[in-house]
């Protein structure tokens, strides 16, 4: 499912307008990556937690160049679906 396509069901099912729709989904994704940006994660009950995840230093290689490099810690976007999210998909999808 698309953007688009999300937009389109959100506006059937609630009778908004698709402009109003799209703005909305928009805002909620620009606040989301804002909030991660300053390390604060977000979290929506019934849903799910939007969060930083941690990835420690090590050490990599560039095959082609034959060096090693090293890579810092660094933060990575997660997402972690709620207990009643991950009940619901795993009786729905066969």
């Amino acid at each position: 499912m698309t953007k688009a396509e999300v937009i389109s069901a959100i506006a059937d099912k609630t009778g908004v307008d698709k402009a109003s729709v799209s703005i909305t989904l928009e805002s909620f994704f620009e606040t989301v990556k804002a909030e991660l940006s300053k390390g604060e994660g977000v979290f929506v009950r019934g849903f799910g937690s939007f969060v930083n995840k941690k990835r420690a230093a090590k050490k990599a290689r560039n095959i082609s160049a034959k060096t090693t490099v090293d890579v810092p810690e660094h933060y990575v976007p997660g997402f972690k679906p709620a207990k009643e999210f991950t009940e619901q998909v795993k009786s729905n999808v066969k």
